[in-house]
Protein backbone atom coordinates (compact mmCIF):
# COMPACT_ATOMS: atom_id res chain seq x y z
CA UNK A 1 0.00 0.00 0.00
CA UNK A 2 3.20 2.45 -0.52
CA UNK A 3 2.15 3.52 -3.66
CA UNK A 4 1.69 7.52 -4.90
CA UNK A 5 -0.55 8.46 -7.68
CA UNK A 6 0.18 11.42 -9.62
CA UNK A 7 -2.21 13.34 -12.48
CA UNK A 8 -1.01 13.26 -15.95
CA UNK A 9 -0.64 17.06 -17.04
CA UNK A 10 -2.06 15.93 -20.14
CA UNK A 11 -4.97 15.22 -18.74
CA UNK A 12 -5.08 17.97 -16.66
CA UNK A 13 -4.76 21.01 -19.73
CA UNK A 14 -7.70 18.75 -21.19
CA UNK A 15 -10.33 19.87 -18.04
CA UNK A 16 -9.54 23.24 -16.99
CA UNK A 17 -10.48 24.46 -13.57
CA UNK A 18 -13.77 25.54 -13.41
CA UNK A 19 -14.05 26.56 -9.43
CA UNK A 20 -11.46 27.89 -7.27
CA UNK A 21 -11.90 24.96 -5.34
CA UNK A 22 -8.41 23.01 -3.93
CA UNK A 23 -8.31 18.99 -2.54
CA UNK A 24 -8.40 18.81 0.63
CA UNK A 25 -6.22 16.26 0.72
CA UNK A 26 -3.59 16.83 -1.37
CA UNK A 27 -4.49 20.63 -2.35
CA UNK A 28 -4.69 20.21 -6.03
CA UNK A 29 -7.11 22.26 -8.22
CA UNK A 30 -10.54 20.72 -8.68
CA UNK A 31 -11.26 20.13 -12.29
CA UNK A 32 -13.12 16.79 -12.47
CA UNK A 33 -16.71 16.08 -11.73
CA UNK A 34 -17.65 12.75 -10.46
CA UNK A 35 -21.36 13.53 -9.91
CA UNK A 36 -23.25 16.77 -10.03
CA UNK A 37 -26.67 16.29 -8.49
CA UNK A 38 -27.84 19.80 -8.41
CA UNK A 39 -28.88 22.06 -5.46
CA UNK A 40 -30.40 20.35 -1.87
CA UNK A 41 -30.52 21.28 1.52
CA UNK A 42 -28.43 19.42 4.12
CA UNK A 43 -29.92 16.65 4.74
CA UNK A 44 -29.89 15.73 8.56
CA UNK A 45 -31.71 18.54 8.97
CA UNK A 46 -35.71 18.82 9.58
CA UNK A 47 -38.92 21.59 8.74
CA UNK A 48 -40.91 22.06 11.39
CA UNK A 49 -44.12 22.94 10.96
CA UNK A 50 -43.76 26.46 11.91
CA UNK A 51 -41.20 26.68 9.37
CA UNK A 52 -43.34 25.56 6.15
CA UNK A 53 -43.57 29.22 4.63
CA UNK A 54 -40.02 30.22 5.46
CA UNK A 55 -37.14 29.81 3.19
CA UNK A 56 -34.70 26.73 3.57
CA UNK A 57 -30.93 27.31 2.10
CA UNK A 58 -29.43 24.93 -0.85
CA UNK A 59 -26.36 24.48 -1.73
CA UNK A 60 -24.55 22.75 -4.98
CA UNK A 61 -24.38 18.93 -4.41
CA UNK A 62 -21.62 18.55 -6.73
CA UNK A 63 -18.81 15.90 -5.76
CA UNK A 64 -15.16 16.43 -7.54
CA UNK A 65 -12.71 13.82 -8.20
CA UNK A 66 -8.98 15.12 -7.52
CA UNK A 67 -7.14 14.00 -10.27
CA UNK A 68 -3.95 14.02 -8.32
CA UNK A 69 -4.62 11.87 -5.40
CA UNK A 70 -8.14 10.70 -6.69
CA UNK A 71 -10.12 11.71 -3.36
CA UNK A 72 -13.69 12.36 -4.52
CA UNK A 73 -14.73 15.31 -2.58
CA UNK A 74 -17.55 18.13 -1.75
CA UNK A 75 -16.63 21.87 -1.52
CA UNK A 76 -17.39 23.09 1.81
CA UNK A 77 -20.16 24.81 1.34
CA UNK A 78 -22.06 23.98 5.03
CA UNK A 79 -19.71 24.13 8.07
CA UNK A 80 -19.37 21.28 10.46
CA UNK A 81 -20.48 23.48 13.17
CA UNK A 82 -24.05 24.00 11.10
CA UNK A 83 -24.15 20.01 10.38
CA UNK A 84 -23.33 18.91 13.71
CA UNK A 85 -24.01 21.35 16.85
CA UNK A 86 -27.37 20.01 16.74
CA UNK A 87 -27.63 16.60 14.61
CA UNK A 88 -30.78 14.36 13.69
CA UNK A 89 -29.31 11.29 13.94
CA UNK A 90 -29.19 9.03 16.53
CA UNK A 91 -27.61 5.74 15.84
CA UNK A 92 -29.31 3.91 18.42
CA UNK A 93 -32.42 4.10 16.59
CA UNK A 94 -31.23 1.19 14.08
CA UNK A 95 -31.11 -2.19 15.99
CA UNK A 96 -29.25 -3.44 13.45
CA UNK A 97 -26.24 -0.87 13.75
CA UNK A 98 -26.33 -1.30 17.52
CA UNK A 99 -25.91 -5.01 17.17
CA UNK A 100 -23.07 -4.18 14.96
CA UNK A 101 -21.32 -2.19 16.97
CA UNK A 102 -21.81 -4.69 19.92
CA UNK A 103 -20.06 -7.17 17.99
CA UNK A 104 -17.22 -4.86 17.63
CA UNK A 105 -16.43 -4.33 21.16
CA UNK A 106 -15.95 -7.84 21.45
CA UNK A 107 -14.16 -8.62 18.89
CA UNK A 108 -11.99 -5.39 20.24
CA UNK A 109 -11.61 -6.17 23.76
CA UNK A 110 -10.34 -10.00 22.34
CA UNK A 111 -8.20 -9.09 19.83
CA UNK A 112 -6.36 -5.88 21.96
CA UNK A 113 -6.64 -7.10 25.27
CA UNK A 114 -8.45 -4.25 26.85
CA UNK A 115 -9.42 -4.20 29.95
CA UNK A 116 -9.84 -1.96 33.08
CA UNK A 117 -6.52 -0.22 32.65
CA UNK A 118 -7.28 0.92 28.92
CA UNK A 119 -8.75 3.81 27.41
CA UNK A 120 -10.73 3.57 24.37
CA UNK A 121 -12.16 6.82 22.83
CA UNK A 122 -14.94 6.95 19.82
CA UNK A 123 -14.59 9.97 17.63
CA UNK A 124 -18.20 11.06 16.97
CA UNK A 125 -19.64 8.70 19.57
CA UNK A 126 -23.20 10.18 18.86
CA UNK A 127 -25.69 9.03 21.60
CA UNK A 128 -23.09 6.33 23.11
CA UNK A 129 -24.66 3.23 21.18
CA UNK A 130 -21.02 1.88 21.03
CA UNK A 131 -19.37 2.68 23.82
CA UNK A 132 -22.38 1.60 26.06
CA UNK A 133 -20.85 -1.88 25.64
CA UNK A 134 -17.33 -1.05 26.13
CA UNK A 135 -19.32 0.43 29.71
CA UNK A 136 -20.81 -2.54 30.72
CA UNK A 137 -17.55 -4.63 30.26
CA UNK A 138 -15.25 -2.20 32.71
CA UNK A 139 -13.28 -0.90 29.89
CA UNK A 140 -12.64 3.31 30.49
CA UNK A 141 -13.65 5.10 27.67
CA UNK A 142 -14.39 8.99 26.31
CA UNK A 143 -16.75 9.93 23.61
CA UNK A 144 -16.09 12.97 21.35
CA UNK A 145 -19.44 14.16 19.76
CA UNK A 146 -19.85 17.94 19.37
CA UNK A 147 -23.35 17.63 19.01
CA UNK A 148 -25.12 18.20 22.12
CA UNK A 149 -28.42 17.14 21.65
CA UNK A 150 -27.25 13.58 21.07
CA UNK A 151 -24.09 13.68 23.47
CA UNK A 152 -26.36 13.79 26.13
CA UNK A 153 -28.16 10.67 25.13
CA UNK A 154 -24.85 9.43 25.46
CA UNK A 155 -24.02 11.20 28.98
CA UNK A 156 -27.40 9.29 30.51
CA UNK A 157 -25.54 6.05 29.43
CA UNK A 158 -22.67 6.66 31.79
CA UNK A 159 -20.73 7.42 29.30
CA UNK A 160 -18.11 10.73 29.67
CA UNK A 161 -18.33 12.84 26.72
CA UNK A 162 -15.88 16.06 25.23
CA UNK A 163 -18.73 18.02 23.14
CA UNK A 164 -16.25 19.16 21.13
CA UNK A 165 -14.95 18.95 17.22
CA UNK A 166 -11.89 16.39 17.27
CA UNK A 167 -8.45 17.34 15.89
CA UNK A 168 -4.64 18.30 16.62
CA UNK A 169 -5.44 20.73 19.29
CA UNK A 170 -8.34 18.50 20.81
CA UNK A 171 -6.03 15.48 21.02
CA UNK A 172 -3.30 17.78 22.06
CA UNK A 173 -4.98 18.95 25.04
CA UNK A 174 -6.59 15.41 25.99
CA UNK A 175 -2.62 14.06 26.15
CA UNK A 176 -1.71 16.98 28.26
CA UNK A 177 -4.49 15.75 31.02
CA UNK A 178 -2.65 12.60 30.53
CA UNK A 179 -4.91 10.10 28.47
CA UNK A 180 -3.62 8.57 25.63
CA UNK A 181 -5.87 6.00 23.80
CA UNK A 182 -5.15 2.34 23.26
CA UNK A 183 -8.01 2.10 21.32
CA UNK A 184 -9.46 4.86 18.80
CA UNK A 185 -12.71 4.34 17.37
CA UNK A 186 -14.06 6.28 14.38
CA UNK A 187 -17.69 4.95 12.90
CA UNK A 188 -18.52 7.17 10.01
CA UNK A 189 -16.77 10.01 11.08
CA UNK A 190 -13.65 10.11 8.32
CA UNK A 191 -15.48 11.21 5.52
CA UNK A 192 -17.68 13.99 7.78
CA UNK A 193 -14.31 16.29 8.60
CA UNK A 194 -13.77 19.19 6.21
CA UNK A 195 -9.87 19.15 7.34
CA UNK A 196 -9.07 16.07 7.23
CA UNK A 197 -5.29 16.74 7.80
CA UNK A 198 -6.09 17.92 11.03
CA UNK A 199 -8.48 15.42 11.92
CA UNK A 200 -5.92 12.27 11.17
CA UNK A 201 -3.27 14.59 13.11
CA UNK A 202 -5.47 14.67 15.66
CA UNK A 203 -5.46 10.58 15.35
CA UNK A 204 -2.04 10.14 15.34
CA UNK A 205 -1.41 12.46 18.51
CA UNK A 206 -3.80 10.77 20.79
CA UNK A 207 -2.92 7.11 20.02
CA UNK A 208 -0.70 5.56 22.71
CA UNK A 209 2.25 3.50 21.68
CA UNK A 210 1.37 0.34 20.67
CA UNK A 211 -2.27 1.51 20.19
CA UNK A 212 -4.99 0.90 17.39
CA UNK A 213 -7.23 3.00 15.33
CA UNK A 214 -10.49 1.87 13.38
CA UNK A 215 -12.01 3.54 10.76
CA UNK A 216 -15.11 2.75 9.17
CA UNK A 217 -16.52 4.54 6.33
CA UNK A 218 -18.65 3.63 3.00
CA UNK A 219 -16.19 2.08 0.20
CA UNK A 220 -16.02 4.17 -2.39
CA UNK A 221 -15.51 1.42 -4.73
CA UNK A 222 -19.02 -0.28 -3.74
CA UNK A 223 -20.74 3.43 -4.02
CA UNK A 224 -19.67 3.09 -7.90
CA UNK A 225 -20.13 -0.26 -8.35
CA UNK A 226 -23.40 -0.88 -7.13
CA UNK A 227 -25.17 3.02 -7.70
CA UNK A 228 -25.34 4.75 -4.55
CA UNK A 229 -25.33 8.34 -5.29
CA UNK A 230 -27.75 9.01 -2.96
CA UNK A 231 -25.12 8.65 0.04
CA UNK A 232 -23.67 11.62 -1.21
CA UNK A 233 -24.79 14.45 0.72
CA UNK A 234 -22.85 18.05 2.51
CA UNK A 235 -21.81 16.11 5.76
CA UNK A 236 -19.76 13.55 3.95
CA UNK A 237 -17.14 15.58 2.84
CA UNK A 238 -15.44 12.82 1.40
CA UNK A 239 -15.79 9.59 -0.69
CA UNK A 240 -13.37 7.43 0.09
CA UNK A 241 -11.09 4.08 -1.25
CA UNK A 242 -8.62 2.38 0.87
CA UNK A 243 -5.74 3.73 -1.35
CA UNK A 244 -6.92 7.00 -1.13
CA UNK A 245 -7.26 6.78 3.01
CA UNK A 246 -4.34 5.13 3.31
CA UNK A 247 -2.51 8.06 1.84
CA UNK A 248 -4.00 10.43 4.23
CA UNK A 249 -3.13 8.47 7.45
CA UNK A 250 0.27 7.80 6.20
CA UNK A 251 0.77 11.40 6.03
CA UNK A 252 0.10 11.76 9.32
CA UNK A 253 2.51 9.44 10.44
CA UNK A 254 -0.11 6.44 10.91
CA UNK A 255 0.07 3.02 8.44
CA UNK A 256 -2.81 0.38 7.85
CA UNK A 257 -1.95 -2.98 8.79
CA UNK A 258 -5.38 -4.36 8.83
CA UNK A 259 -8.84 -4.31 6.42
CA UNK A 260 -11.70 -5.41 6.68
CA UNK A 261 -15.36 -5.27 4.45
CA UNK A 262 -18.68 -5.01 5.84
CA UNK A 263 -22.16 -5.44 4.94
CA UNK A 264 -22.48 -2.28 6.65
CA UNK A 265 -23.85 1.24 4.75
CA UNK A 266 -23.96 -0.69 1.58
CA UNK A 267 -20.36 -1.60 1.41
CA UNK A 268 -18.08 -0.09 3.86
CA UNK A 269 -14.27 -0.43 4.84
CA UNK A 270 -12.63 -0.90 8.99
CA UNK A 271 -9.24 0.09 8.58
CA UNK A 272 -6.65 -0.98 11.16
CA UNK A 273 -3.48 1.24 11.98
CA UNK A 274 -1.03 2.19 14.11
CA UNK A 275 1.74 4.28 14.40
CA UNK A 276 4.14 4.07 11.65
CA UNK A 277 6.88 2.45 13.58
CA UNK A 278 5.05 -0.35 15.17
CA UNK A 279 6.72 -2.92 15.09
CA UNK A 280 3.05 -5.02 14.25
CA UNK A 281 2.74 -7.29 11.29
CA UNK A 282 0.79 -5.83 8.56
CA UNK A 283 -1.57 -8.37 7.01
CA UNK A 284 -2.02 -8.90 3.15
CA UNK A 285 -5.27 -7.53 3.47
CA UNK A 286 -4.51 -4.49 2.84
CA UNK A 287 -2.56 -5.17 -0.33
CA UNK A 288 -4.92 -7.24 -1.96
CA UNK A 289 -8.16 -5.00 -1.98
CA UNK A 290 -5.36 -1.61 -3.18
CA UNK A 291 -4.60 -4.22 -5.94
CA UNK A 292 -8.79 -4.83 -6.50
CA UNK A 293 -9.13 -1.19 -6.96
CA UNK A 294 -5.91 -0.10 -8.27
CA UNK A 295 -8.02 -3.29 -11.06
CA UNK A 296 -10.64 -1.38 -10.97
CA UNK A 297 -9.54 1.79 -12.69
CA UNK A 298 -9.45 3.59 -9.30
CA UNK A 299 -6.27 5.16 -9.64
CA UNK A 300 -7.28 6.86 -13.21
CA UNK A 301 -9.90 9.62 -13.92
CA UNK A 302 -11.97 7.82 -16.59
CA UNK A 303 -13.62 5.53 -14.03
CA UNK A 304 -14.85 8.61 -12.26
CA UNK A 305 -16.34 10.00 -15.39
CA UNK A 306 -18.76 7.08 -16.45
CA UNK A 307 -20.59 7.42 -12.64
CA UNK A 308 -22.54 10.66 -13.77
CA UNK A 309 -24.35 8.84 -16.86
CA UNK A 310 -25.42 5.75 -14.60
CA UNK A 311 -27.44 8.30 -11.89
CA UNK A 312 -29.12 10.33 -14.14
CA UNK A 313 -30.35 6.73 -16.26
CA UNK A 314 -30.78 5.87 -12.23
CA UNK A 315 -33.40 8.79 -11.60
CA UNK A 316 -35.10 8.46 -14.91
CA UNK A 317 -36.39 4.89 -13.75
CA UNK A 318 -37.42 6.17 -10.24
CA UNK A 319 -39.61 8.64 -11.30
CA UNK A 320 -40.68 6.43 -13.93
CA UNK A 321 -42.21 4.08 -11.30
CA UNK A 322 -43.54 6.59 -9.27
CA UNK A 323 -45.54 8.29 -12.13
CA UNK A 324 -46.74 4.50 -13.41
CA UNK A 325 -47.87 3.79 -10.18
CA UNK A 326 -49.70 6.90 -9.30
CA UNK A 327 -51.23 6.79 -12.69
CA UNK A 328 -52.46 3.38 -11.65
CA UNK A 329 -54.44 4.99 -8.82
CA UNK A 330 -51.47 3.19 -5.96
CA UNK A 331 -50.91 4.75 -2.76
CA UNK A 332 -47.16 4.89 -2.23
CA UNK A 333 -45.70 5.94 0.98
CA UNK A 334 -42.21 6.17 2.56
CA UNK A 335 -39.67 4.45 4.94
CA UNK A 336 -37.42 6.14 7.05
CA UNK A 337 -35.91 9.90 6.63
CA UNK A 338 -32.56 9.03 6.41
CA UNK A 339 -29.81 11.72 5.17
CA UNK A 340 -29.60 9.40 2.29
CA UNK A 341 -33.19 9.61 1.41
CA UNK A 342 -32.91 13.06 1.56
CA UNK A 343 -30.38 13.51 -0.63
CA UNK A 344 -32.75 11.12 -3.50
CA UNK A 345 -36.18 13.30 -2.92
CA UNK A 346 -34.48 16.15 -3.49
CA UNK A 347 -32.35 15.31 -6.76
CA UNK A 348 -34.95 13.49 -8.36
CA UNK A 349 -37.64 15.90 -7.77
CA UNK A 350 -40.24 13.76 -4.97
CA UNK A 351 -42.37 15.49 -3.29
CA UNK A 352 -45.89 14.76 -1.67
CA UNK A 353 -47.34 14.34 -5.06
CA UNK A 354 -45.27 11.14 -5.26
CA UNK A 355 -44.80 10.21 -1.71
CA UNK A 356 -48.13 10.57 0.38
CA UNK A 357 -45.86 10.85 3.53
CA UNK A 358 -42.87 9.06 4.87
CA UNK A 359 -42.34 7.05 8.80
CA UNK A 360 -39.44 7.58 11.10
CA UNK A 361 -38.74 5.82 14.38
CA UNK A 362 -36.91 9.07 15.67
CA UNK A 363 -39.39 11.00 17.70
CA UNK A 364 -36.44 14.21 17.33
CA UNK A 365 -37.93 13.47 13.47
CA UNK A 366 -41.89 13.04 14.16
CA UNK A 367 -44.41 15.24 13.06
CA UNK A 368 -41.97 17.60 10.85
CA UNK A 369 -40.94 17.81 7.48
CA UNK A 370 -38.15 16.64 4.89
CA UNK A 371 -35.88 19.21 4.18
CA UNK A 372 -36.41 20.41 0.40
CA UNK A 373 -39.77 18.55 -1.01
CA UNK A 374 -41.33 19.14 2.43
CA UNK A 375 -42.71 15.24 2.79
CA UNK A 376 -44.41 14.45 6.28
CA UNK A 377 -42.96 12.48 8.61
CA UNK A 378 -44.93 10.57 11.29
CA UNK A 379 -44.43 7.68 13.51
CA UNK A 380 -44.39 4.23 11.58
CA UNK A 381 -47.56 3.48 13.22
CA UNK A 382 -48.93 5.63 10.49
CA UNK A 383 -48.51 3.04 8.09
CA UNK A 384 -51.23 0.30 9.74
CA UNK A 385 -53.77 3.47 10.29
CA UNK A 386 -53.36 3.80 6.53
CA UNK A 387 -52.53 0.62 4.93
CA UNK A 388 -50.62 2.29 1.29
CA UNK A 389 -49.97 -0.18 -1.68
CA UNK A 390 -46.42 0.24 -1.37
CA UNK A 391 -43.76 1.14 0.64
CA UNK A 392 -40.32 2.79 -0.57
CA UNK A 393 -37.19 2.10 1.81
CA UNK A 394 -35.15 5.17 1.95
CA UNK A 395 -32.44 3.90 4.41
CA UNK A 396 -32.03 0.69 1.42
CA UNK A 397 -28.68 -0.31 3.19
CA UNK A 398 -31.07 -1.98 6.25
CA UNK A 399 -33.88 -3.37 4.07
CA UNK A 400 -33.68 -6.75 5.53
CA UNK A 401 -34.55 -5.27 9.33
CA UNK A 402 -37.23 -2.94 7.88
CA UNK A 403 -38.59 -5.87 5.51
CA UNK A 404 -38.99 -7.64 8.58
CA UNK A 405 -40.23 -4.52 10.92
CA UNK A 406 -43.11 -4.42 7.89
CA UNK A 407 -44.00 -8.00 7.82
CA UNK A 408 -47.09 -7.52 8.98
CA UNK A 409 -48.25 -5.41 5.93
CA UNK A 410 -48.47 -8.43 3.32
CA UNK A 411 -51.77 -8.93 5.31
CA UNK A 412 -53.14 -6.17 2.97
CA UNK A 413 -50.99 -7.41 0.07
CA UNK A 414 -48.83 -4.16 0.38
CA UNK A 415 -45.44 -3.57 -1.72
CA UNK A 416 -42.04 -2.94 -0.32
CA UNK A 417 -39.96 -1.26 -3.01
CA UNK A 418 -36.11 -0.11 -2.68
CA UNK A 419 -34.79 2.11 -5.31
CA UNK A 420 -31.11 1.44 -5.22
CA UNK A 421 -29.18 0.24 -6.99
CA UNK A 422 -32.34 -0.12 -9.13
CA UNK A 423 -35.33 -0.05 -8.70
CA UNK A 424 -37.08 -3.49 -7.27
CA UNK A 425 -39.46 -5.26 -5.55
CA UNK A 426 -38.67 -6.87 -2.52
CA UNK A 427 -39.99 -9.86 -0.11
Amino acid sequence: MNQTVTHSPAIQDEHPVTNAARCRFCHAPLSDTFVDLGMSPPCQTIVRPEQLNLMEAFFPLHAWVCGSCYLVQLEEYVSPEDIFTEYAYFSSYSTSWVEHARRYTEDMRARLGLNADSLVVEVAANDGYLLQHFVAAGVPCLGIEPAKNVAAAAAEKGIPVVTEFFGEALAKRLVGEGRRANLIAGNNVFAHVPDINDFSLGLSTLLAPGGVVTLEFPHLMRLMDENQFDTIYHEHFSYLSLTTAGNVLRAAGLDLFDVQELPTHGGSLRLFACHADDPRERLPSVAALAAREDAAGLNSLPAYARFEEQVKATKRAILRYLIDARDAGRTVVGYGAPGKGMTLLNYCGIGPDLLDYTVDRSLYKQGNYTPGTRIPIHPPERIAETRPDEILILPWNLRVEIAEQLAYTAEWGCKLVVPIPTVQVIN
